[in-house]
């Protein structure tokens, strides 16, 4: 592709990632990067449509964007939207309000486009090597699984089953109770079959989690060790599993104001981590998982590295 400032738009259920970056050559700099808890998915994500109220922060937070994108002068826009956009009803309607608000028009991208560009964002913070791993995206409409190498994608599913879904069917509760944590678990038993064959057939003992809980997660354990260093400063963490599981069962036995004072917790995060946390501790649990890394890498980065191999993705001039 050719040189120049470039903006990568990702709209995703929970949150809208704004990320900026000079290009040339094979050389990426980023120059500025946002991330704002719209929750789109919020009140509707169940039912098929985005509400009234998400459908206007969504419109001022693209126009906010829209704005910085100006400020910084970037040349390119690139824009993608997934879960929310694509199950909701009124999800290209929504598309149309901004492009008419803002002149930035929208890739609607399939479920398994999605799991596609994370593992590709994966492996631009992470050596996959010639062993197998299991990447996991926690987003707030769905969840992606990623079996793969450094070389080949064995398997990859999208699931609609993302935080904002599993809150508001299972956490009714706050501190969620002991019931609602085991419906979830036999939720998530039934609905993850797929990915327990794909694992039969193409086992590994390692997860990779790709931004989101996972990166906040990776906070507090850092917190915990005393590191004056931020995670997002990185590519890649590893936490130790029986860390990692102590740290998910404190997490769900806490109410949400208990939640904002462990050191390394934000408000981002805060009521999602709760299904987030059952979530990583059924795969754990479930598929005797040894190892976990973490990219804060994710899905953003995969379509900015698509777009410096020269592949067309939908760009605003």
């Amino acid at each position: 592709m050719k040189s120049g400032r470039i903006a990568i738009v990702d709209l995703g259920t929970n949150t809208f990632h704004l990320l900026i970056a000079d290009t040339e050559g094979a050389r990426i700099q980023p120059v500025y990067s946002e991330k704002i808890p719209v929750r789109i998915g919020k009140g509707g994500i169940n039912q098929g449509f985005i509400s009234e109220e998400a459908c206007v922060r969504a419109l001022t937070t693209m126009k906010d964007f829209k704005n910085k994108i100006e400020e910084h002068q970037a040349e390119r826009i690139y824009a993608t939207a997934t879960s929310a956009f694509r199950n909701a009803r009124n999800g290209m309607e929504l598309s149309e309000k901004i492009k008419e608000a803002t002149g930035i028009e929208i890739t609607i991208i399939s479920g398994d486009r999605e799991a596609e560009l994370i593992y590709f964002g994966v492996k631009e913070a992470l050596n996959l090597g010639e062993g197998k791993s299991l990447i996991v995206d926690i987003g707030g409409g769905s969840v992606e699984f990623i079996i793969a190498n450094e070389k080949i994608i064995f398997w990859k599913k999208s699931f609609e089953i993302g935080g904002q879904r599993l809150i508001e069917l299972f956490q009714k509760s706050d501190p969620i109770k002991p019931e609602e944590i085991k419906a979830l678990h036999e939720y998530l038993s039934g609905k993850l079959e797929s990915l327990g064959t794909a694992l039969v057939k193409f086992p590994t003992k390692t997860i990779i989690g790709s931004a989101g809980s996972f990166e906040t997660l990776s906070e507090i354990d850092l917190k915990k060790r005393g590191s004056g260093h931020a995670v997002e400063t990185k590519k890649e963490y590893e936490i130790e599993l029986g860390d990692l599981l102590a740290l998910c069962k404190e997490i769900i036995k806490n109410d949400r104001a208990s939640r904002m004072e462990i050191p390394g917790m934000i408000e981002l995060r805060v009521d999602m981590i709760v299904v987030a946390s059952v979530l990583i501790w059924h795969i754990i649990d479930h598929y005797g998982m040894k190892r976990l890394r973490v990219s804060t890498y994710a899905l953003k980065e995969g379509v900015l590295s698509r777009i410096m191999k020269g592949e067309t993705i939908i760009t605003n001039p």
